[in-house]
């Protein structure tokens, strides 16, 4: 599984992720992605949704800066600064676990 990724749409803005941590719930795969630029912005996707629904591409699509960061982007930040972030725990086993 590859670790970059680029969302079709933008996601509060962003369009660029990294996969985290891979789980499994209730017998689905569930991948915990997060934006690389700006952490507040994760999910968590199943191997459905970021294989087959063709909302993402593997790797890291170059971009202008206006399709990479939108507007939505900024308007998302100035609406949400006082709300709780969740935050993001890696698996031992993740490429991005450094401690």
């Amino acid at each position: 599984m590859k670790n970059y990724w680029t969302s079709i749409k933008p996601i509060n803005g962003l369009r660029h992720f990294v996969l985290v941590n891979e789980t499994k719930e209730k017998g689905n795969i569930i991948f915990l992605m997060v934006s690389v630029l700006d952490s507040e912005i994760n999910l968590r996707a199943t191997y459905e949704e970021l294989i087959n629904s063709g909302n993402w591409c593997e790797g890291w699509i170059n971009l202008p800066k206006l399709q990479s960061i939108t507007e939505e982007y900024f308007d998302y930040k100035s609406n949400n600064r006082e709300e709780c972030i969740d935050d993001v725990f890696i698996n031992e086993d993740s490429l991005f676990n450094i401690s």
